[in-house]
């Protein structure tokens, strides 16, 4: 299982950017069932956020919708996971408490977590997809 960050649903539908096409590439394996992917509804949330800024919250929502019902049943880190978050959030200097929370779900679950912020890497123990990697898409497909 994958836990996608918010990064990669941003630049699936963002503008052409060298990090669009991963991102596409990541969703329509697992669209076509080829990987498992989902997301936190926090990520979804965030989406709708950023989504928003540049789109309007018509369009925003229902991208976000999509996502949700897309990879669902979506994660839903519990109180382990924001302790171990916060634990991760006070040791790590560039990893905010979102992404420490995110971090510490995939750990606890033994999931990889596929995102375009490289501090992820930073999180010992934890398979971090660099969408930005040559590899990319190999690592996601090893993930099977």
């Amino acid at each position: 299982m994958i836990l996608l960050d918010t990064t990669v649903l941003v630049y699936a539908l963002g503008a052409d950017h060298q990090l669009r096409a991963p991102a596409r590439a990541l969703l329509e394996l697992v669209r076509d069932g080829q990987v498992q992917a989902t997301a936190t509804v926090e990520v979804v949330q965030e989406f709708a956020h950023v989504r928003a800024r540049r789109q309007g919250r018509d369009e925003a929502t229902a991208r976000a919708k999509q996502y949700a019902l897309g990879l669902s049943p979506l994660a839903m880190p519990d109180r382990v996971d924001l302790l171990r978050g916060l634990d991760l959030f006070r040791d790590l200097e560039g990893l905010g408490p979102f992404d420490s929370v995110l971090a510490a779900t995939a750990l606890d679950r033994a999931w990889a977590l596929a995102s375009a912020d490289r501090s992820f890497a930073q999180v010992g123990g934890l398979r971090f997809l660099d969408l930005s990697s040559g590899t990319f898409l190999e690592e996601v497909r090893a993930t099977r």
